[in-house]
């Protein structure tokens, strides 16, 4: 590795020695820009990369709330401000047990990347809380979010950082700190979050969105790769937003959804997955996916019972895990290739771990990174943002249509990124390349800060 890579890899390490998510992705960026630090001597001097790594600002706060009996709980909340070079902060909030700052700082090193990558003028950032919101009922909910926005308030606004949604995130919880946001502010300010509901300034096509572009990226890698979607069969992990539509879009193309999971396990429908009763089960019901059974009962229902997951043992073309970070192992990559698997397409963050990814690529498996193919949520969430400052809203077919071309220009970006640094095919190097350079330049422009 470059001299100037490995320094900072090290000294990234030593400052962060419990975050072993957060080293992760900073490690997997800094070993594809290799080729690129070799042909600029000035960004050592101008230390590009040591300011790459460190947040501008990590915010840490304590959230108390009450539940319907009466007790009182502390949860811990986040904001990482990671960069402002491109524009505002932008990225999603997270509530999950598992969340911690090591998560979040990760979460907001990539959503640099992916920000950059849309060619938007978005930066990076991310948050959340150690809050779980299954199980808990609208009304504590409603009160958790109230209590995580009166700190937060403080910290965000529509020309400084945009929250959104995430993992436990989504309409509902939007709505609420939406709510509080806009009662201690006393003023209705449309564009300090995104993936609202359309009837207070959210835009249509932001729920598929994710989805969407996964499968558009999809499209244009096996397209340059004379391939398609067509007659594909697929796995989906996960059966949140973004398996759901990804799931949706991919059998418009033409394939086949032959399974999808939740944290419990997966179905397995050799028939292909009733899409329909999965919405009615995940988004009205909030259920369990094994209760696709109810109507199916010839389908088949795999417990998970370790860190491999089920779903990843199903034959399949194609592999899209759309559910969380590190949930293809090594050994669910040998499985997959052993079973013919021609394409992942990362519709979670980090979905894959190092190894697997490795283990992807040296078997000419193609891979599109999720900081490129998740990208489309994060985009479609700017395109909100401009509808809000134009008191304007754009119909469904006009936001699918430029979430479409962003998508293409993305994959494009990557591409052209692979082919001129000699990496060609490998869109994970191709995506941190063209993030990373349009990232320096705004750098190198605005001086050191």
């Amino acid at each position: 590795m470059n001299k100037y890579l490995e320094r900072v890899l090290i000294d990234t390490e030593k400052k962060n020695p419990q975050e072993a998510e957060y080293l992760q992705a900073v490690k997997e960026v800094l070993e594809s820009l290799e080729p690129v630090i070799d042909a600029h001597d000035d960004y050592e001097k101008n230390a590009f990369l040591e300011r790459m790594v460190e947040p501008e600002r990590i915010i840490t706060f304590r959230v108390p709330w009450m539940d319907d009996n009466g007790q009182v709980h502390v949860n811990r909340g986040y904001r990482v401000q990671f960069s402002s070079l491109l524009g505002p902060y932008k990225g999603g909030l997270r509530f999950h047990p598992s969340v911690n700052q090591s998560i979040m700082k990760f979460l907001g090193f990539e959503q640099i990347f992916k920000n950059a990558l849309t060619g938007l003028p978005i930066g990076g950032g991310k948050g959340g809380s150690d809050f779980n919101p299954k199980g808990k009922s609208d009304n504590e909910i409603m009160r958790f979010c109230q209590s995580f926005m009166t700190e937060l308030y403080r910290h965000i606004g529509q020309d400084v950082d945009v929250p959104a949604g995430d993992i436990g995130v989504g309409a509902r919880e939007i709505g609420y700190l939406f709510g509080q946001y806009k009662r201690i502010r006393d003023a209705f300010e449309g564009g300090v979050l995104t993936g609202k509901e359309i009837v207070y300034g959210g835009s249509l096509a932001r729920k598929e969105a994710t989805g969407y572009g996964l499968i558009f990226f999809m499209r244009e890698m096996l397209k340059a790769h004379q391939n398609s979607l067509q007659g594909k069969t697929v796995i989906i992990s996960g059966s949140g937003n973004v398996a759901i539509y990804a799931c949706e879009k991919a059998m418009e193309y033409g394939a086949k959804v032959v399974a999808m999971s939740d944290s419990n396990g997966c179905i397995y429908d050799k028939n292909g997955i009733d899409l329909d009763l999965i919405k009615q089960i995940k988004e009205v019901e909030r259920g369990r996916i094994k209760e696709y059974l109810r109507e199916h009962k010839d389908a088949q229902y795999i417990e998970t019972t370790n860190e491999d997951f089920p779903v990843w043992t199903i034959k399949a073309d194609i592999a899209l895990p759309c559910a969380t970070q590190n949930e293809v192992t090594l050994n669910s990559a040998k499985k997959l290739v052993e079973n013919g698997v021609i394409a992942i397409g990362e519709g979670a963050n980090m979905p894959c771990t190092a190894e697997a990814t490795e283990y992807f690529l040296k078997h000419n498996v193609l891979v599109a990174p999720a900081k490129a193919a998740n990208a489309g949520g994060v985009a479609t969430s700017a395109i909100e943002m401009s509808q809000n400052s134009m008191r304007f809203s754009y119909t469904f077919e006009e936001v699918e249509s430029k979430l479409n071309q962003i998508m293409i220009n993305i994959f494009e970006s990557c591409k052209n990124a692979s082919d001129k640094y000699g990496c060609s095919g490998n869109y994970v190097a191709g995506a941190n390349i063209a993030a990373f350079q349009k990232l320096a330049k705004a750098m190198r422009a605005q001086g050191i800060v």
